[in-house]
């Protein structure tokens, strides 16, 4: 008798305020790629740090958008860990803004704390933070 293990399901992170999130990371992700492609296309001498760092965003936004719709414990956890150095780069990055304006000729899309974005830069990811915590507890 051969006995199969089914693999659990996986967790779905995207229920309730986890689309909403999918959502404005999915925007994010479409405003810093397109905006960071543009001008590293067109202007990349003028500021390259800041048009990096832009793409960068991105790249991360993208990641935790695709955590998010995937599920699952190990989706759970490295989102939650990509939140926390999304966050740490939106606050060393708006700090940086800040102080040295000059370094920075043109902005980032975390400059002064993703004011260009209405602040959703600094919010999302605490937000995000808030419900990934929340939904380890959380039955699938």
């Amino acid at each position: 008798m051969a006995t199969t293990q089914q693999k659990p399901a996986r967790k779905r992170l995207i229920g309730g305020p986890g689309m909403l999130l999918v959502w404005f990371y999915g925007v994010m992700v479409v405003g810093a790629v397109s905006r960071s492609a543009y001008q590293i296309a067109t202007e990349f001498d003028r500021a390259p740090l800041a048009y990096s760092l832009s793409a960068v965003a991105g790249v991360v936004y993208g990641f935790i958008t695709y955590t998010l719709v995937r599920g699952g414990e190990r989706a759970r956890r490295a989102a939650l860990v990509c939140c926390a150095a999304e966050l740490a780069g939106v606050l060393i990055v708006g700090t940086w803004t800040l102080i040295e304006p000059s370094a920075f000729p043109d902005a980032t899309v975390w400059s002064d704390y993703g004011m260009g974005y209405v602040f959703i830069p600094v919010l999302l990811p605490l937000s995000a933070m808030y419900w990934l915590r929340r939904a380890r507890t959380l039955t699938p």
